[in-house]
């Protein structure tokens, strides 16, 4: 059997500043950090969401 590669790879991050992002990268592509969030959740949330819109949208 062989082990399938998932479509997205999301990695938070936290930055200097204290705040959070988040690093996508979807079938290979690297999409650069995003957002200045709050929370390490509200980073997961956005990423989560990014993720799902680029999944819909092929």
């Amino acid at each position: 059997m062989s082990a399938d590669k998932p479509d997205a790879i999301i990695k938070i991050e936290k930055r200097l500043n204290g705040r959070w992002a988040f690093v996508l990268t979807f079938r290979g592509v690297t999409y650069p950090a995003q957002g200045q969030f709050g929370s390490q959740i509200e980073a997961q949330a956005a990423a989560h969401a990014a993720g799902k819109l680029l999944q819909r949208n092929g």
